[in-house]
């Protein structure tokens, strides 16, 4: 599963071929949770309140980045980075 960001201490990462809907997971120690790219709403998993503050706050910023790489691994296309937050 590739890498596609980095941050705090926080993992993001992308399928290949995975399941519907668009989706990424995160992870950040022991915990990890799955993220409906076009809700913003937790899919499954945990990350602790901070964590998850920052998770969607990252990611609200790179939705149509998120979209477009989405597209990238349902047809197991290489992925590229996203930048990390700030």
């Amino acid at each position: 599963m590739p890498e596609i960001s980095r941050f705090f201490g926080i993992s993001i990462k992308m399928y290949f071929g995975d399941h519907a809907p668009p989706h990424f997971h995160a992870e950040y120690e022991e915990h990890k949770t799955v993220i409906d790219i076009h809700t913003l709403v937790v899919i499954g998993g945990y990350l602790p309140p901070r964590a998850m503050g920052m998770v969607i706050e990252w990611a609200s910023q790179h939705r149509e980045e998120l979209l477009a790489l989405w597209e990238l691994a349902a047809n197991r296309q290489p992925l590229h980075r996203l930048p990390p937050l700030e």
